[in-house]
């Protein structure tokens, strides 16, 4: 049977695509592993703990995920990795209204505009030491020299360690230089830089900082968050800027 031109032009030029099937949490984290090696289901469960992804239940409880709650896992494990953002920021730049596609990209990252450092309001999630080891991976004893040379802080909890975001993601972060062969200790450095720049910002913004006029004192916790996310700028640019003349030698 021969087709006139006449009826090829009444078919469609494109079928309609099919809404993607939603996927189950593991289906989720098999996709995502072609991408990121450390993905895991606990992982995600974490992510949505922190009310970054809220996938859909069935009526059994059961977890399903649309492809947009996919793509923004993606974004989200890609700011973590590309330009080593903490939850809290992720969780500013989702809420902020750009497109996801435009979030976890090169241009983005190469952007130069500074993220406020949200340092109020933030999340209270409190982590054991177990959820901390089952999230991050990191050895118990790893864990326990970054809180003997003070880069994580746990609080007690009837009587047991507690860890807040913060002290997740740099428990995160010395992990993965660890792999590196960066002992804890050698991470305290980073401790005496960071202790240094919070006495400049405190000199300057103290007298505000301890205002009894509210507008006072909020305009000295946006200065201090401006500040903090400019100074992250500029370490990350110090470091780039030596790392490649170290790589050109």
């Amino acid at each position: 049977m021969t087709i006139s031109s006449d009826q090829m032009s009444e078919v469609p030029s494109a079928v309609p695509a099919r809404p993607r099937k939603a996927l189950t949490i593991g289906a989720v984290a098999k996709v995502l592993s072609k991408e990121f090696d450390d993905v895991s289901i606990s992982k995600i469960r974490y992510l949505e703990d922190q009310k970054l992804v809220t996938p859909r239940r069935t009526q059994g409880g059961y977890r399903l995920y649309s492809q947009a709650d996919v793509d923004r896992l993606r974004t989200i494990l890609r700011l973590q990795r590309d330009e080593f953002l903490p939850l809290r920021v992720i969780r500013q730049e989702l809420a902020s209204g750009p497109s996801l596609s435009g979030l976890g990209n090169s241009s983005a990252a190469k952007s130069n505009t500074a993220r406020r450092a949200k340092l109020v309001g933030t999340s209270s999630s409190r982590f054991t030491l177990d959820e901390v080891i089952e999230e991050t991976g990191a050895r118990p004893e790893f864990i326990r020299e970054l809180a003997d040379f003070g880069l994580v802080a746990p609080t007690k909890d009837s009587g047991t360690d507690v860890f807040d975001e913060t002290d997740m993601e740099i428990v995160r972060a010395g992990n993965e230089l660890a792999r590196s062969g960066v002992a804890a200790r050698n991470l305290k450095v980073f401790k005496t830089s960071a202790d240094r720049e919070v006495q400049l910002i405190e000199a300057l913004l103290a007298p505000k900082l301890i205002s009894r006029n509210p507008q006072r004192r909020k305009e000295a916790v946006e200065s201090l968050e401006r500040m903090a996310s400019v100074l992250s700028e500029l370490k990350h640019a110090l470091l780039v800027r030596d790392l490649r003349r170290l790589a050109d030698s």
